[in-house]
């Protein structure tokens, strides 16, 4: 958290200075934002380094081992997946609505994409908890606790998302503001939020899914619901619903791969994880 911490506060500081103060604009962004990160990096690499950490790290544990290469590879391949799909899905969103509806609908969809990143950090950072304590139980074989563990996942990730849904319902143009304060975008953007987020809850159900397939090895079924959700789904109903009902028929899409994504993901993960537990 401390690494974490002092890279957004240097960033946070850096970005001023260098975006008005020198006047740099733009590449003083990029700049602040480089500067913390290796910032960061430096504070990680003394901390493994130094004597508070349990297991220092030394070059001459740093040696090539395929194997774990690849277990590593594999895990965080899912990850990448996920994050490379979202930024196709954004593209496929960006370039319809600038045809249908122009700069606006694109300025919405830029803050509502913001406001649906603040709100899934809680989520990702319950499923990033959880991944450990369900791998380690089961390689413990405790496998009451892997199931305990992946029910308290679930619930928590549906609860707090079905409650993000309804803080988005209720309060929509408070949340655009937060990002941007035009009068036409606010207006356009509540009713896009209002059907972007519909059945946001379904969400945790992928989440949760997609966390314990990833803390037990099975790599590939995470990789293939983080596909299947954005490119089989999403993509498709892009294209072919924005034929017929326009702006909202692009939008609607997300909803209806929240709902299908998410129940095909959990019920695969019950019925094979859970049944052998």
């Amino acid at each position: 958290m401390i690494t974490i911490t002092v890279g957004a506060a240097v960033n946070v500081v850096l970005d001023p200075i260098f975006i008005f103060l020198l006047d740099m604009g733009i590449q003083g962004a990029a700049l602040a934002t480089l500067l913390s990160q290796i910032l960061s990096a430096i504070w990680v690499l003394r901390f493994l380094t130094g004597n508070k950490a349990v297991l220092r790290l030394r070059r001459t544990h740093v040696r090539w081992q395929p194997g774990i290469v690849k277990e590593i590879m594999q895990l965080g391949f899912s990850f990448f997946i996920r994050s490379f799909t979202n930024s196709v899905v954004q593209f496929a969103y960006n370039n319809t609505l600038q045809s249908l509806g122009g700069d606006v609908y694109v300025g919405a969809m830029t803050v509502i994409n913001s406001v649906q990143e603040v709100l899934t950090m809680p989520a990702n950072g319950i499923t990033g908890g959880a991944q450990p304590v369900i791998g380690y139980n089961y390689g413990a074989k405790a496998y009451r606790r892997v199931k305990k563990g992946i029910l308290f996942t679930t619930a928590a990730c549906v609860v707090y998302m079905l409650l993000a849904w309804g803080v988005v319902f209720l309060f929509p143009a408070q949340l655009i503001t937060i990002f941007n304060d035009n009068p036409l975008l606010i207006e356009v953007g509540t009713r896009m939020l209002h059907i972007y987020f519909f059945g946001f809850c379904f969400m945790g159900l992928q989440f949760a899914g997609q966390a314990t397939f990833t803390s037990l090895g099975k790599a590939r079924h995470a990789v293939f619901f983080a596909v299947f959700r954005k490119i089989v789904i999403v993509l498709p109903l892009i294209l072919l619903l924005s034929q017929f009902w326009g702006v909202e028929g692009v939008l609607w899409s997300e909803p209806i791969s929240n709902v299908v994504g998410g129940i095909a993901c959990f019920v695969t993960m019950m019925m094979t994880v859970w049944k052998k537990l």
